[in-house]
């Protein structure tokens, strides 16, 4: 029998505040953190990921706070990051409430935190995030997409399906995968560059970046063969409830775990 396919509210945060913007520009502010997890326990999610998007030193308390906070809430996993830099950032944010730690900028720059964690925590507590665009591709291909980091802003020489199977020989247990091309633009999830990184890791995948209709959720589910898919300003404006998500995919014979 096959697992039931996740559905992930996202909490980007400035610190104290959940923000929201387009292409990862345009920040808005989107509500009060904890409130919002309560709400999201409630109506069903499976995990929630809390990410602080401008993760500076000055902050981190403010951060750290907030997850107690998302935690205190939470009766389903939290994953949290955003400016994981060493082993000591990330016991930090697993003793503040969280279940799993997120690393990206800094696993591109130096690969051997990822396996660092892996070593203190287990694979199923790092979750690597990949920032993904659409590039130039190399010779003899037809299509590609690059890993960008800080926030997106920075582009890299790194191809995103390499790095993920790179970063799961370190240890990681899990890839967050967003499309910078789609991130808030509602126009659906990129199912091409999904389905390119679920085939080629053994790890699950959550798909992330341009979600707004159910059918959205269902492509990304069908053909991209995501494990999860996360999901920021659609569950934050109400534009749709992760309960009716929940039975529209149930009965499009995706199988979810159905809220009581």
């Amino acid at each position: 029998m096959s697992l039931a396919r996740r559905i992930i509210p996202c909490l980007d945060t400035d610190g104290a505040r959940v923000v929201k913007g387009v292409n990862f520009a345009d920040l808005r502010d989107a509500g009060d953190p904890a409130e919002l997890a309560a709400r999201y326990d409630a109506e069903g999610a499976d995990e929630l990921v809390v990410l602080d998007i401008a993760a500076s030193r000055d902050r981190r308390p403010t951060f750290l706070e907030t997850i107690r906070r998302v935690a205190a809430e939470l009766a389903i996993p939290l994953a949290a990051g955003g400016g994981i830099r060493t082993l000591e950032d990330a016991r930090a944010v697993i003793r503040a409430g969280a279940d799993k730690v997120t690393v990206n900028t800094a696993a591109v720059e130096r690969p051997a935190l990822i396996s660092e964690l892996s070593g203190e925590f287990g694979a199923q507590a790092v979750v690597l995030a990949i920032d993904a665009k659409l590039g130039d591709a190399p010779a003899g291909e037809t299509v590609a997409w690059h890993v960008r980091v800080r926030g997106g802003r920075d582009s890299t020489n790194l191809d995103a399906v390499t790095w993920a199977q790179r970063a799961v020989e370190l240890g990681a247990g899990e890839i967050l995968l967003t499309s910078v091309d789609r991130d808030g633009t509602q126009a659906g999830f990129d199912v091409a560059l999904t389905f390119a990184v679920s085939g080629s890791v053994s790890v699950p995948v959550i798909a992330s970046g341009g979600a707004k209709t159910p059918e959205h959720f269902a492509r990304v589910f069908t053909e991209g063969a995501a494990d999860a898919a996360l999901a920021a300003s659609i569950f934050h404006d109400r534009i749709q409830s992760i309960r009716e998500l929940k039975q529209f995919l149930a009965v499009q014979k995706v199988e979810v775990r159905l809220p009581c």
